[in-house]
């Protein structure tokens, strides 16, 4: 089902990639099927990881910064490099606390907004009207949680409202400009889903197809699809389980164990283009 799944579904090909997380451990736990995908040599991409905390929670941030680098690595990442872990009392590890959106944005744009180019350089849809110079960025793709953060942790639910921030703040002024960056947010399911593991892949896969379907002969202005679904196989879900096991080391405690058998986010992911308004 794997093979078919990549052979069937749009896949993203020579982008700039981030994936914006809020804990050392998010990258294996919930979205290791889309960077074990996403790094594949073959499609050209450059994928980087920026998380904006180091897990503080109980004293090992230290221990987690070195343990999302060894994950990183493990799961495809072109090298420790490309991890960026920021550390901010803006920003703490907590499950009671909500991050500024705006703070978050802000944090986005120092990482990676480009110097705007002049106007007339580029123009969407023929349109006759541009407002101000043209935006740029220097990735082309930003993955992180959705509205509803999977899990319901109010930090990864920040960083939804903080990744649609700084593309509001980085289309502010500039009608008629495509927006350099494509946002795709992780699809939370209900529970029952969420630890079916392997037994959710008929009915993710089946979603994926009945959209594709409906929306067959649709244009995509953005040049990219409206949703990605990536499906490991075995191997790739032993690695997944490898970067929590062996790099994570800090974080298996008993119900980690449960979650790398039973989380259907270890095995499939399916992400959904984001509008912002």
């Amino acid at each position: 089902m794997a093979h078919i799944a990549r052979g069937s579904f749009p896949r993203l090909t020579n982008k700039r990639i981030c994936l914006l997380i809020a804990h050392p451990d998010d990258e294996a736990m919930f979205f290791a099927p889309t960077v074990l995908a996403l790094t594949d040599p073959q499609l050209g991409n450059h994928v980087k990881i920026l998380c904006l905390s180091s897990g503080n929670a109980d004293g090992l941030g230290h221990v987690r910064k070195q343990e999302l680098s060894k994950s990183a690595t493990l799961l495809g990442l072109r090298s420790a490099s490309d991890v960026l872990v920021i550390e901010d009392a803006a920003f703490p590890d907590s499950m009671t606390t909500t991050w500024d959106a705006s703070k978050i944005a802000d944090v986005l744009s120092k990482a990676f907004a480009g110097r705007s180019s002049k106007p007339g350089s580029r123009k969407q849809g023929g349109s006759a009207s541009v407002n101000g110079n043209a935006p740029t960025a220097t990735i082309d793709v930003l993955i992180t949680f959705d509205r509803k953060g999977v899990s319901g942790h109010p930090n990864h639910i920040s960083l939804y409202h903080g990744a649609a921030a700084w593309l509001r703040e980085l289309m502010k002024g500039r009608m008629g400009w495509k927006c350099p960056v494509t946002m795709y947010t992780l699809t939370t399911t209900n529970i029952a889903r969420k630890y079916a593991s392997v037994l959710d892949a008929p009915f993710t896969t089946l979603e994926c197809v009945i959209h594709s379907m409906a929306s067959a002969g649709s244009k995509e202005p953005e040049g990219l699809p409206k949703r990605l679904m990536y499906l490991s196989d075995i191997w790739a879900y032993r690695t997944a389980q490898k970067a929590m096991t062996r790099a994570h080391e800090s974080q298996m405690r008993w119900f980690r164990w449960g979650w790398i058998g039973v989380g259907r986010y270890m095995v499939v992911n399916d992400l959904k283009r984001g509008k912002i308004s």
